[in-house]
């Protein structure tokens, strides 16, 4: 121990005081004086260690807690990065289905994918080509569910007011919020339908004409149990093909739409003649005051 002591000692101090330049032997204290001396250094030297570690001590609290803050700060940035790229592949992924639907025709839905399965059997649906269907058909369809389909971006804000106004117990989607729900959605009246619905049915009227949103629609709309478009409904329903339907046959096509299951377009109630009449009415409206320019051919 004594070594330990006097190894940080210095080696004047040891032998009682400095050695003065020039003598061989230094003048020496008196023993209690040297003892005094000594006995003081080697206190310091005890204590200094000791010092040095309680201020490494005092230092280490307050670097961890500068480092708990730049953990939780790497932590959000990692996780807000992972939140935006999750976000841009998503609307990357809606973008490509909008533009790939633009040009080719939807194999199946959702909707008809959950029927045939409710079914067991594949459901009844053709494809055509929108001049292969009436243009009444195409009136017809607009005159019922969307008068003012060539006039909005894809939702109609009057309708809107008017459903609010009614207390939400009438509808107010456009032709192009019902071709976004039967194409990429779901059925149901859920809130993040709705809000997917929302951000795609702009981008559908962006990139799609109106004539495309037509032509995607009557050949993706249910019209009775099983049966799937404009072409598989009017075999069903009149033995004829959507090319040949008549003004009457067409009202009635479009007048069952809200409720295909329930109403019948060969077998008309008191109803479905009443409103097919409005509507072969209103198809000819609209073909006089322009309102069916947008998807008529030429």
């Amino acid at each position: 121990m004594w070594s330990a002591v006097t190894s940080c000692i210095p080696r004047p101090l040891i032998h009682g005081g400095e050695a003065e330049p020039g003598l061989q032997q230094p003048n020496r204290v008196s023993p209690s004086k040297g003892q005094s001396r000594l006995f003081h250094a080697a206190a310091i030297c005890k204590s200094a260690p000791m010092a040095r570690a309680a201020k490494k001590t005092t230092k280490t609290p307050r670097k961890a807690a500068d480092a708990a803050p730049r953990r939780r700060g790497r932590s959000t940035r990692w996780f807000s990065r992972m939140v935006l790229r999750a976000v841009l592949v998503v609307a990357a992924l809606v973008l490509l289905a909008v533009v790939l639907y633009r040009v080719v025709a939807p194999p199946t839905t959702y909707t008809m994918w959950s029927e045939g399965r409710r079914l067991g059997q594949p459901v009844d649906q053709i494809w055509v080509g929108v001049d292969e269907i009436a243009p009444v058909m195409l009136r017809s369809v607009v005159a019922a569910e969307d008068a003012n389909f060539c006039t909005h971006w894809g939702f109609d804000m009057k309708a809107i007011r008017a459903a609010i106004d009614a207390g939400g117990n009438r509808g107010a989607s456009t032709i192009s919020q019902q071709v976004v729900k039967n194409a990429y959605l779901w059925q149901g009246r859920t809130w993040t339908r709705k809000a997917l619905e929302a951000v795609i049915t702009p981008a559908v009227e962006a990139i799609w004409p109106k004539r495309r949103i037509l032509e995607v629609y009557l050949n993706i709309a249910e019209f009775d149990e099983g049966v799937f478009g404009v072409e598989s409904a009017a075999r069903h329903y009149f033995g004829t093909s959507a090319a040949a339907l008549s003004a009457t046959q067409a009202a009635r096509l479009a007048a069952i739409l809200p409720d295909p299951k329930d109403r019948s377009a060969s077998n008309p109630s008191g109803f479905v003649q009443r409103r097919s009449g409005q509507i072969r009415d209103g198809a000819a409206t609209i073909q006089r005051d322009g309102r069916a320019a947008c998807f008529e051919d030429g």
